[in-house]
């Protein structure tokens, strides 16, 4: 991180002044750091008329307003979209930033907003001067300096203005103008609605209720306005907030003097806001109304289920409450179509994988189990499978406690215990509705999974979950549900264990190798691979918020039942047996899986030892 520049006072003192920031100043940047050629940059020049109408155009500015809006160098250059010279995406505002900020000597940072100082920034400056100057403050550091992003690196006045104001060292980062306003509109728009709710719900207040699914319309706008109702408005931006940062959970915990919001990315919970306590109970009470659960209820667990659109495709949210110490915590589960129901391929088998999963789905009947903890993707690998089974001849019916995601070319049958509707009840019943393919949500009890074997011997594909640490877990599982070996080795096609591992980023992956303490540790050797090994790390960057991953992988542990585990598993064979059994048909344990991806650099160390057991 840059230095802080100072003067007498503290007060900073750039070399040069706001003028020095031009067009031609961040051209000859991205020239000198080869990210244009010059024949690029003069093209630039000669068409920025064109591109400042098309900034303001895009901005919504016309007239007044666009006499204004002051188009900065990076805007214009961002405008032109110019292909990356590696072929891996275009120059952006992130980039040129940056090389701009590199040629400027100051640092670069791009604004996290799961990092934002939301009371930092607004006791320290104003909503209208941060919006005029482009100015956000991010951190007061340990030694008293104030960080603060702007849009102009050499802008003196600012800075001088901006340390009388504050009476604090400040130390200016560039960062993207679009970012910048948009964490000013993030900061002061929610920090505002949160005051105002807190200020009208002092004390608890009650809302009204009563389907299985409703279309919530979120609010379009990005920043919150004042005109909107507070607790709305606030549970609007939160869901918007966890769209944008690809968030797979939302989890609202009361604390003895808080509200806590975090957001699971990637497997990983991050903190992301501290709201005022008196609001949480409205925010909780709002959330639970879109779900169509009892707000008067506050004493047992309820669950709900609310729909929505992002970018003109449904998303599913499923919301559980649950009565804590200091009041209800809601935990919001987001089911994105396109990440929950996937085609196979995406799911991250390798090739023999894939092969053997499509001959099981490619069977008439029989059963399939797929194994894993809470979170490892289970579902996501059964929905993929049904999306490739569905047809018009083919009749799909599943049993899902809750249901998932509502897919149209399934019949999907909810578990209603109340109505004594369970999972053994409800695979009673489909068996007379004719179906093709069965998927059953999990196992639990006896007699679904006795039934579950009956539908697999009498022409049925059947499809299920178990919650067991390995695939072959699954048997031992299964004869504790009183299942018969013999009828288990006779129905079942095939087990499969998996879990997710978190990808490594591309933006700022780097060469890595392993210590000798960490070869042993993963306790598999790396794999022997056509392209030879390839071991990568993320360093962290703005794409993957320093993190080192963006995304997530499948890794399986992949069980046929051929002959000799057929026999074996008839015979009530010792589960050493098994497992020797299974490596002798080519079974690959989790570790050896996750190894391997290792080896492919599509995942780091410290995630394979995370998630894989030796």
């Amino acid at each position: 991180m840059a230095q802080a520049v100072s003067g007498a006072g503290g007060a900073p003192t750039p070399t040069k002044s706001r003028d020095d920031f031009t067009l031609l100043f961040v051209l000859e940047a991205l020239v000198a750091q080869k990210l244009l050629s010059p024949q690029q940059a003069q093209e630039i020049l000669a068409r920025e008329p064109a591109a400042r109408a098309r900034v303001l155009k895009a901005q919504g500015s016309t007239g007044k307003e666009a006499a204004r809006y002051v188009v900065s160098p990076v805007e214009l250059v961002a405008a032109f979209q110019v292909p990356l010279v590696n072929g891996r995406g275009v120059l952006d505002e992130d980039r040129i930033s940056e090389a701009a900020a590199r040629a400027a000597g100051i640092a670069y940072l791009k604004i996290d907003p799961l990092k934002l100082d939301m009371a930092l920034a607004t006791r320290v400056v104003s909503r209208p001067y941060a919006q005029k100057h482009v100015l956000l403050p991010l951190e007061r550091t340990e030694q008293g300096i104030l960080r603060v992003a702007v849009a102009n690196p050499f802008d003196r006045e600012l800075f001088e203005s901006f340390h009388r104001l504050t009476g604090l060292p400040v130390e200016p980062v560039l960062s993207a103008k679009s970012d910048i306003l948009r964490s000013i509109s993030h900061i002061y728009g929610f920090n505002k609605t949160l005051a105002r709710a807190a200020d009208d719900f002092g004390a608890d207040a009650g809302v009204q209720v009563s389907n299985f699914e409703q279309l919530v319309s979120l609010s379009g706008t990005q920043e919150l306005e004042a005109s909107d109702r507070p607790v709305v408005q606030a549970v609007d931006y939160l869901l918007r907030y966890a769209f944008d940062n690809r968030a797979s959970d939302i989890h609202v915990e009361p604390k003895r003097g808080t509200s806590l919001v975090r957001l699971r990315i990637d497997g990983v919970l991050h903190p992301v806001y501290s709201l005022p306590a008196q609001v949480h109970a409205p925010i909780v009470s709002r959330v639970k109304m879109l779900a169509r659960i009892d707000i008067s209820e506050k004493r047992k667990p309820q669950d709900g289920r609310i729909k929505t659109e992002r970018e003109g495709r449904e998303v599913e949210l499923r919301v559980s409450t649950l009565p804590t110490a200091f009041g209800e915590k809601v935990v919001i589960r987001i089911f994105d179509p396109e990440t929950l129901v996937q085609d196979i391929a995406q799911l991250g088998f390798e090739e023999d994988e894939k092969s053997s999963f499509e001959s099981w789905i490619d069977r008439p009947h029989g059963l399939i189990l797929v194994t894993g903890p809470t979170g490892s993707g289970k579902t996501t690998t059964l929905y993929s499978a049904l999306k490739a089974l569905a047809g018009p001849d083919i009749n799909v019916t599943t049993i899902e406690d809750p249901i998932e995601m509502v897919w149209d070319a399934f019949n999907q049958v909810q578990v209603q215990p109340k109505v004594g509707l369970d999972f053994a009840g409800a695979l009673r019943h489909i068996l007379r509705q004719d179906p093709d393919v069965i998927m059953v949500g999990e196992i639990r009890d006896g007699e679904t999974a006795e039934n579950a074997i009956q539908a697999a011997l009498t022409g049925h594909l059947v499809l299920s979950t178990l919650h067991t640490n390995d695939a072959l877990g699954a048997v031992a599982r299964m004869r504790d549900l009183g299942v018969p070996s013999f009828l288990l080795a006779q129905s079942m096609l095939g087990v499969m264990a998996q879990r997710l591992l978190r990808r490594v980023c591309s933006h700022c992956a780097q060469e890595a190798t392993l210590t000798p303490d960490e070869l042993l540790a993963l306790q598999a050797p790396l794999p022997l691979l056509p392209g030879g090994v390839r071991l990568l790390k993320g360093a962290g960057c703005v794409r993957c918020r320093g993190t080192g991953f963006v995304g997530r992988t499948g890794v399986f542990e992949i069980v046929t039942c051929g002959g000799e585990l057929r026999d074996l598993i008839s015979r009530e064979a010792p589960y050493d047996a098994l497992v020797a059994a299974a490596r002798r048909s080519g079974m690959r344990t989790l570790r050896e899986a996750a190894v391997r991806k290792l080896a492919q650099g599509l995942t780091a160390f410290d995630e394979v030892v995370r998630m894989t057991s030796a």
